[in-house]
């Protein structure tokens, strides 16, 4: 669900406890997202406004977020006016779902002046508008042309105009109510859920009264446990159990694994289209080398019409398109098919070529066939981890499918990363029960954990049968507490995660054997023992690694 206008009240007054704010750097996150770069009395902050359609919001965060190369044109603008200025003043417009922003800031010939910063998160209508001293529109992320929207235009130079506010009351003043209106027609910043919540509680005893103080003093966010997009500055207590976390961290906890999810996809969308269609080529073409493939197993039988043909001395077969002949073998008639444009001789060699054709290529086609296995095994491992990736994975997946020549690389880039030394392979490691587990989260990351970073006598774990994350142990003799949830870290970073009882192998490091040739992150086990896990998604996330 999106925010409603009860809980932006909750967030503003958040923002506005730590101003003035200098904003030092802008960064466009992703197509709907804008992170700030602030400072002021309480140290440096990062100020998120996102104006996705379903998880907009407006908030502080702790978080870390990555940047693309090159900025949208609105990011540009907002770098240009508001980078070195001051954000005095934060306002909500009444309980409606906008607010915003009076900004300090010397042009360019030092004069001082003041801009504005529309933050209107009204769903699919969300948007960030910024505008000067006179209401006219420098510029905005979402814009709307007049041809699209003659009331209300959102363009450069256009004269701003305020979002109307509603007649209806507000619940923090006035605690009359209609009980045959349903609460948004009669309230302002009541969402659907809102509304219904409070309902349920007032039919349980509850006065309305008493339920707007609980969310005039609440500073946190309950997010339901069964149905997680619902959540409220109050329990939602008619869904059942709910979790509850300070306001901020809340919506980060929330919407931060969602919105990176559509992020990489926003960033490399290219890459996604590409593995489907590598995965969606090799299966088509599977089916049909395992065809071929058979028919090369009976190239026998052309052998046996060369054979009959000369032993027979066959001669005049022009304009005939089959002959059947004696098996001087089992004595069985055998229809031997012929070309009619040529004799007999001819029909012999043509059938002695089409066999040593199919013999070699018996071996060809082997060949060929292990290279799509691979390939297709290779690329759905490549989805899996995309489908698991945080930006950084996604990034190092990128490179490796340009290493390996599967992509090539953007020409606007060559310059930089040819300045630039190149990055070793992000690993992940957390420290449990005084034992520091690494695991990698694609096969750049797989690769150098395992036969760069690992030692001998550490313990190294991958879920068997699926592809995923190599985890190392670093430790020659680890606890059964380390081991269980080093298995329980290896099934949940692969294909497994959604399974249970997942097979998890393990053994010593010096049992590995790198597989010359073979994609990265592939290796040969020797001995090994096999553990039965089931992937908890609550332990993984008390670990911090979601």
């Amino acid at each position: 669900m999106a925010i409603d206008g009860i809980l932006l009240s909750k967030m503003v007054p958040e923002v506005q406890a730590v101003l003035p704010l200098r904003i030092q750097k802008i960064y466009e996150i992703s197509n709907t997202e804008v992170l700030f770069q602030v400072h002021g009395a309480g140290g440096k902050k990062q100020l998120l406004i996102s104006c996705h359609s379903v998880y907009n919001r407006f908030l502080l965060t702790k978080r870390s977020y990555p940047t693309p190369m090159e900025p949208g044109n609105f990011v540009m603008v907002l770098r240009k006016y508001l980078e070195g200025s001051i954000i005095e003043e934060i306002t909500q417009a009444g309980l409606d779902r906008w607010c915003y922003m009076k900004i300090r800031r010397h042009n360019d010939i030092g004069d001082l002046e003041y801009l504005t910063l529309y933050v209107e998160l009204m769903g699919k209508y969300a948007n960030i508008v910024l505008v000067n001293a006179e209401g006219k529109i420098i510029d905005a992320l979402k814009r709307i042309p007049p041809f699209e929207n003659s009331k209300r235009t959102i363009f450069p130079g256009a004269m701003f105009t305020k979002t109307p506010p509603q007649e209806k009351k507000n619940p923090f003043e006035t605690f009359a109510i209609d009980m045959e209106i349903p609460l948004t027609k009669q309230f302002l910043g009541f969402s659907p859920q809102l509304s219904k919540e409070i309902e349920y509680r007032m039919s349980n005893g509850q006065s309305f009264q008493s339920i707007m103080q609980e969310i005039r003093d609440s500073k946190n966010l309950y997010i339901s446990i069964e149905q997680q997009e619902q959540f409220h500055c109050i329990p939602l207590t008619m869904l059942g159990p709910y979790r509850s976390y300070p306001l901020f961290d809340g919506f980060d906890i929330l919407y931060h694994q969602k919105e990176e999810k559509e992020r990489i996809k926003q960033i490399s969308g290219d890459i996604f289209q590409f593995v489907n269609r590598q995965i969606k080529h090799q299966k088509t073409k599977l089916p049909r080398l395992e065809e071929e493939y058979e028919t090369a197993l009976d190239c026998d039988k052309y052998r046996k019409y060369g054979d009959l043909l000369y032993t027979y001395q066959i001669q005049d077969t022009k304009g005939t398109t089959e002959i059947y002949l004696e098996d001087y073998e089992t004595e069985e008639k055998i229809r031997v098919p012929l070309d009619p444009k040529l004799d007999g001789r001819g029909n012999a060699n043509k059938a002695y070529t089409r066999y040593n054709k199919l013999k070699k290529g018996q071996v060809h086609l082997q060949e060929q066939i292990q290279i799509c296995k691979e390939e297709l095994s290779y690329f759905e491992g490549i989805l899996q981890q995309l489908n698991q990736a945080d930006f950084q994975t996604a990034t190092e997946i990128r490179e490796e499918l340009i290493r390996y020549g599967y992509l090539k690389e953007k020409k606007n880039n060559r310059k930089k990363n040819k300045k630039k030394k190149a990055e070793e392979p992000h690993i992940t490691t957390i420290e449990y029960m005084g034992t520091y587990i690494s695991f990698g989260k694609n096969n750049l990351q797989n690769e150098t954990l395992t036969w760069h970073k690992a030692k001998k006598n550490e313990i190294w774990m991958h879920a068997k049968d699926y592809h995923g994350a190599h985890l190392v142990i670093h430790d020659d003799h680890p606890s059964e507490d380390v081991i269980r949830m080093s298995a329980m870290i290896a099934a949940y970073y692969s294909a497994g995660r959604q399974s249970s009882s997942v097979p998890v192998i393990w053994c010593q490091v010096k049992n590995l054997k790198k597989i010359p040739g073979a994609k990265p992150g592939m290796v040969q086990l020797g001995s090994y023992r096999t553990i039965y896990i089931d992937p908890e998604p609550d332990t993984i996330q008390s670990l911090g690694l979601e």
